[in-house]
C-alpha cells in the first residue's frame, strides 16, 4: 500500500533551491500526476528539460522570472502568504521544453505535471486571469481559485485550483470522488492535495476511502504535508481556530471533472 500522506521536508537540489515535496508515477502508484514543491531563496536558479510531462508553475508565494524558450514573464507572483487570499500567477509549459525559474528574492513554487504529448503554447496565467468562486453552505463554506479548470484550452491534461477552507469548515464535502471513466456520469480523474494551515501549528483532517472499503484512510495533515487521492472520496475538515488551504492537481485521460457523490451524504445539499 503506498502512502497516502507525503510529509513536507527540505533537500537542497541546485543553487539556493530546495525541494520540499516530490510525488512521481513510480514513488506513488498514480499514473496522471506528478508534483515537485521547490523554495527558491534569492539568487535562485531551477531548471529542468520536460520530457513527456505537461506542467504548470503556480507561485505560491514571493516572486519568480519564469523562462522558455523566447518567453520570459518577469517577476511574476502576488502574494507572500497564501492566506492573503488573492489569485496568483502561474505559467504553463508543455511536453518537450526545457523551463528556467529564477529569483531575485525568496519563493515558493508548485510544479504541477501530468502525461502529455500536445505540444501547446507556452503561456502566463495570470492572477487576473483566475475565476473565483464561493461554493457551500452553513459549515461547508469555502472559496476556490481556478487556475485551470476543466474547461481551460491552455493544458492538455492537467486541472489546477486552489481552495480556502475557513475555520470550523468542511470542503470537498459532500464527499465525492470521480474514480470512474464513465461520461457523462462520471470521469476519471486522480488527485493531490498540497495543504497549508493558518496558524502554520494547525491540523486538518483528511479521508480517503472507496465505496467497498477497500481503501480507508483518515490522516492528521499538518502545514506541508501532500494528500494522495489515487482513487475513492476524499472530504477535508478544518478544525475551530485554523484556516485551511490547498492546492489540488487533477488529470485523467480526459480533462473534465465530472463527481458522483457519496449517497449515503448527499443529502446535506437538499437542506434549506
Amino acid at each position: 500500500m503506498v502512502d497516502l500522506k507525503r510529509k513536507q521536508y527540505s533537500k537542497e537540489i541546485g543553487p539556493h533551491v530546495f525541494e520540499n515535496q516530490l510525488v512521481t508515477r513510480q514513488n506513488s502508484g498514480l499514473e496522471y500526476i506528478e508534483l515537485r514543491l521547490i523554495t527558491l531563496e534569492p539568487d535562485g536558479v531551477y531548471e529542468e528539460t520536460l520530457t513527456d510531462l505537461e506542467v504548470c508553475a503556480v507561485v505560491l508565494t514571493g516572486k519568480a522570472t519564469v523562462t522558455e524558450g523566447n518567453h520570459v514573464f518577469s517577476e511574476i507572483g502576488t502574494r507572500e502568504d497564501v492566506f492573503e487570499k488573492i489569485p496568483t500567477d502561474s505559467v504553463y509549459v508543455s511536453a518537450g521544453k526545457t523551463m528556467q525559474i529564477t529569483t531575485q528574492t525568496n519563493a515558493r513554487i508548485l510544479l504541477c505535471y501530468a502525461p502529455s504529448t500536445i505540444d501547446l503554447p507556452t503561456q502566463l496565467i495570470a492572477a487576473a486571469n483566475n475565476t473565483v468562486e464561493k461554493r457551500g453552505i452553513y459549515q461547508n463554506k469555502r472559496m476556490v481559485h481556478n487556475i485551470m479548470d476543466d474547461q481551460s484550452p491552455v493544458s492538455d491534461k492537467l486541472i489546477v485550483v486552489e481552495v480556502f477552507t475557513d475555520s470550523g469548515n468542511w470542503s470537498s464535502y459532500p464527499p465525492h470522488k470521480h474514480d470512474q471513466d464513465n461520461l457523462p456520469y462520471e470521469s476519471f480523474l486522480e488527485e493531490t492535495y498540497y495543504h497549508e494551515m493558518n496558524p502554520k501549528q494547525g491540523f486538518v483532517f483528511q479521508r480517503v476511502y472507496t465505496d467497498d472499503r477497500s481503501l480507508d484512510e483518515t490522516m492528521a495533515v499538518e502545514n506541508g504535508d501532500v494528500v494522495i487521492v489515487p482513487k475513492g472520496y476524499h472530504p477535508v475538515s478544518v478544525p475551530d481556530g485554523y484556516d485551511g488551504y490547498y492546492l489540488n492537481i487533477m488529470a485523467g485521460p480526459t480533462k473534465k471533472w465530472k463527481f458522483h457523490n457519496d449517497p449515503d451524504h448527499e443529502w446535506i445539499l437538499s437542506r434549506k
